[in-house]
């Protein structure tokens, strides 16, 4: 291509190119450009650094200055008495400009509790609520936050305005506005970016004479040439494992790499002299000088077993420069190959113990699993002693090098006949300098790589250790079992059959071993000790002893899981009316917090109870409790880290709790129920068919949203009910409707009583390792005799009363109760003297004889009595005070039809004093 003219450009302008595209893949030149970019990124990073901190250190100083000026205005004398009058606005607002303007701040704003401003430098804000989250200042904490909203974003500060009494009485806000802050980061920019740009300049400068100074000492070779050259040199001489030796035409050794020094036993100054004189046997020199071509032959030099290669060097002007000879140690191959193979199987035994030690959350399952892990592959026997407290879940205490005495918990061999203490005895350290006591005291593994001239251990039983040397014991490594800073326990490491001594090497990789156990059996141990405690917590919940009643006769059983200790739970409560509820239920979770949420749900049952409600309105109320609980217990505003202010981690919410509540009634033989979410009962016939009636699904405790409902059905004389929880049927391997349908086959055996039903039941049902709780309650119901029960129409007219008050007198003589006959018929007369008057018909008494004397009077009203004191000229209001004082209980259950009172009494008569025979026709006078 010619020039502008026509002519060929000049030679200025080609050598020009030449030198920038030389210098361009020179190693000066990529070191030159290397360093430019590095300085221009170092000053770019400098540059956004210093604006960022002056930005932040701007925002810092507008936060620092808004919360000064806010605080400072807000404990100004009389802002707390102008803030109590009927209007601020006028003698605040000229203050809080004069503050403004003095300080410097874009705003001061007075402002009530709610938010609404008295002062504001925006006049048409005045009176209006101020935006943003203003509780923590009410809540008596000043605060400064970069607030974006109406009507500017700005750096803010809040202080509570406190009266003399320390109430909070107003807010104080001050700020300066974002942009205003922006302003001042913007007018540093000129100085900051001119800064920048100097400190680039002299980066660059620097950068060229740097890699002027390099191209002149590489003479422009570029980074691949000088590398190629390098490497070539370190690969003959030094990078390879192999010696190299280079032997000239007059057979003059002209180089020899460090790996042939080695070999042949060089000395370091072989180079340049002949073969013949470096002092090698004549062998070697022979094979060295022949010139011929050898492959891979073995070749002994002195003790070496060599591998000698040699191939003549590439001629050079047409004449010979000589040979080149690589020789490899076999020897040494073999060596570290083996010692490849040993670190394999130790990386390999790593892996595995990884795996096999801590499957179980036992302390002394992982013992076991450690001695098996090392055996034989390690060692030929294993021991593993433990602290007492390791093994109960206790924490062991903190002291080093103060254990004499530790309890074996696992022992693995080769054999079985072994001279070692067996597993359970206590093993004692007596001597300081025996291994395993050295260990404990310098708190880490000790070699005993000849147990024949360890005095220590043999001293500190010498008959036991007699045995174990004349059995074949010769080597020993103890390593104390540490985690967290504390001893648990210590494994020894034994070899008797294997001729190998312990070595330095084993000594690292047991001790690794032995850290990784004792992470598993801490683990381990500190599960022991919290699911110890949920135990007991859940043991001591639970009812340790059923109530007295007649109406069942009831068997139960209760199961932690092994993984953890859950919610199941149970209870049997007596109601008035010989009648009974049986209670079983499940709090979803494991652990102490599902065991106390379980006790806690059970004492709500038992109030909730003793108000005699059906089940389907108890499980309402125990669900409307649980609401209430869950809002106390997690309503708490959380901090910015997600806590609660105080610092404690948010309490868990019950929800997921079930329920399964039944009222049996012995009388009529009736059996009512309702479910929150838990299975059904199964229902035992007299002639041993069982069927799990179909309840209405519930939802669980603590969801809400829809009412329970209430299944009844009449139980035959003699019928059982077993209440359970899911973890009796259902497992990971076995679903619900098999662990109903093997429970039913187990059930359906007749001729047991409750105690052999539960115990056949969990024979047949228990799983190996339960995963979940267990309770059950079995109940054998009975029927109250229809000679223990008499009951009377009222007619709605009060001569009415004696005639019943004298067929209960003349009832109580046919049950042989006429001691107690007198109480009865005043209890008789106060109940059926109010029903008539105040309730409505009809009115019936029933007496039931059972463990007591139970007094029943019901009607149509649903009108509660109350239990009140009259007054000295009341002319009634006495009689249910006299009920109250001769009966040992008394109550009021509602039914669908009106209200039953209910009064009990005790079979025998009782008390200190004999009461006076009042006129009972006269009683009958009497108000409620």
């Amino acid at each position: 291509m010619t020039g502008r003219n026509g002519r060929q450009p000049t030679g200025r302008g080609s050598r020009l190119r030449a030198r920038l595209s030389l210098g361009a893949h020179s190693v000066a030149g990529q070191v030159f450009a290397l360093q430019a970019v590095i300085v221009l990124l170092l000053i770019t990073a400098a540059a956004v650094a210093l604006v960022v901190q002056a930005r932040v250190d701007s925002e810092r100083d507008a936060r620092h200055r808004s919360l000064a000026v806010a605080e400072g205005f807000a404990h100004s004398p009389g802002l707390a008495a102008a803030l109590a009058s009927r209007n601020p606005t006028p003698t605040l607002q000229p203050l809080a400009e004069a503050a403004r303007r003095a300080s410097g701040v874009d705003f001061i704003a007075v402002m009530n509790t709610d938010g609404v401003r008295y002062t504001d430098p925006i006049p048409e804000l005045i009176g209006k609520r101020a935006t943003g989250d203003l509780s923590r200042a009410v809540a008596g904490r000043s605060f400064t936050e970069t607030f974006r909203g109406e009507p500017s974003d700005a750096v803010r500060a809040v202080v509570p305005v406190r009266n003399a009494e320390g109430v909070v009485v107003g807010l104080v806000g001050t700020g300066i506005e974002v942009a205003n802050v922006s302003m001042v980061v913007e007018g540093q920019l000129p100085l900051l970016l001119g800064a920048a740009a100097g400190g680039l300049a002299l980066g660059t400068a620097g950068a060229a004479l740097v890699s002027r100074r390099l191209r002149r000492q590489t003479r422009g070779l570029g980074p691949a040439e000088m590398t190629r050259m390098n490497e070539h040199h370190e690969a003959v001489l030094h990078a390879v494992r192999e010696g190299v030796l280079i032997i000239g035409a007059d057979d003059r050794l002209v180089l020899a790499n460090d790996e042939a020094r080695r070999l042949l036993d060089l000395t370091p100054d072989s180079e340049g002299r002949a073969v013949a004189d470096l002092g090698l046997d004549p062998r070697t020199t022979e094979l060295l000088v022949s010139g011929r071509v050898v492959t891979d032959q073995v070749h002994l030099a002195g003790d070496r077993l060599l591998a000698v290669n040699v191939r003549p060097t590439k001629q050079y002007r047409g004449m010979s420069t000589g040979s080149v000879v690589t020789l490899r140690d076999s020897t040494e191959l073999a060596a570290v190959s083996g010692r490849a193979e040993v670190a394999r199987g130790r990386l390999q035994l790593l892996y595995d113990a990884g795996v096999r030690i801590g499957t179980t959350l036992d302390v002394v399952r992982t013992a076991e699993e450690l001695s098996e892990v090392a055996v034989p592959r390690f060692a030929d026997f294993v021991t593993v002693e433990l602290l007492d407290p390791v093994l109960r879940g206790d924490e062991p205490s903190s002291a080093s090098g103060t254990y004499s005495e530790m309890r074996r918990a696992a022992i693995t061999g080769i054999r079985t006949d072994t001279p070692l203490q067996p597993a359970g005895d206590v093993i004692r350290f007596v001597v300081p300098t025996a291994p395993m006591a050295a260990a404990l005291d310098a708190g880490h593994a000790v070699l005993a790589a000849d147990l024949n001239a360890a005095m220590g251990w043999r001293a500190q039983d010498e008959e036991g250790t007699r045995e174990a040397l004349e059995y074949g014991l010769h080597s020993l490594i103890s390593v104390p079992l540490q985690a967290r800073g504390v001893v648990l326990g210590m494994a020894n490491f034994w070899r008797a059959d294997t001729p190998e001594a312990f070595d330095e090497e084993d000594l690292s990789f047991a001790e690794e071993l032995g850290a990784r156990a004792a992470v598993s059996i801490d683990n381990a141990r500190r599960f022991t000790r919290e699911h110890a405690m949920a135990v007991t917590l859940q043991r001591r919940l639970l009812p340790r002893v059923l109530p007295e009643q007649n109406a069942v006769d009831v068997a139960f059983r209760y199961l932690p899981a092994k993984a953890g200790v859950g919610g199941d739970w149970f209870d049997v409560i007596p109601l008035p009316g010989t009648r009974v509820a049986l209670v079983v239920g499940d709090v979803v979770g494991h652990g102490v917090h599902a065991a106390a949420t379980m006790g806690r749900l059970r004492t709500a049952v038992h109030n909730f109870s003793t108000l005699d409600l059906p089940p389907d309105e108890l499980l309402g109320h125990l669900d409307e409790l649980i609401h209430r609980i869950d809002q106390n217990e997690t309503g708490a505003v959380p901090d910015e880290d997600g806590d609660d202010p105080e610092g404690e981690p948010e309490p868990a919410a019950v929800t997921g709790a079930t329920c399964l509540y039944a009222i049996y009634d012995p009388v009529s033989g009736r059996c009512t129920m309702a479910s929150a979410g838990h299975p059904g009962p199964a229902l035992i016939s007299p002639d041993g068919q069982v069927e799990f009636p179909e309840l209405p699904a519930g939802l669980p405790l603590g969801v809400g949203g829809m009412p329970f409902e209430t299944t009844e059905f009449t139980l035959a004389e003699g019928s059982r009910l077993a209440l359970f929880t899911d973890g009796l049927v259902e497992d990971r391997d076995r679903d619900f409707d098999t662990g109903l349908r093997l429970l039913g086959e187990t059930l359906s055996r007749p001729g047991r009583s409750p105690e052999q039903a539960c115990a056949d039941v969990l024979a047949v049902m228990l799983f190996p390792v339960p995963s979940d709780d267990i309770a059950l309650l079995v109940a054998d119901t009975r029927r109250v005799e229809a000679d223990r029960i008499a009951e009377w129409e009222v007619p709605g007219e009060a001569s009415a009363v004696s005639r019943v008050r004298n067929a209960g007198s003349a009832q109580l003589a046919a049950w042989g109760l006429e001691e107690i006959s007198f109480t009865t018929e005043l209890i008789l007369s106060e109940l059926i003297t109010n029903a008539i008057r105040y309730g409505s018909a009809p009115v019936r008494v029933r007496l039931l004889r059972d463990r007591t004397l139970i007094c029943e009077v019901s009607d149509g009203s649903s009108t509660s009595p109350h239990l009140r004191y009259a007054a000295t000229t009341d002319e009634g209001g006495r009689g249910l005070f006299l009920v109250a004082q001769y009966a040992d209980r008394w109550g009021t259950r509602y039914t669908e039809r009106g209200k039953v009172i209910w009064a009990e009494l005790p079979l025998t008569g009782g008390g200190d004093q004999e009461p006076g025979p009042p006129d009972l026709d006269a009683l009958e006078n009497m108000a409620w």
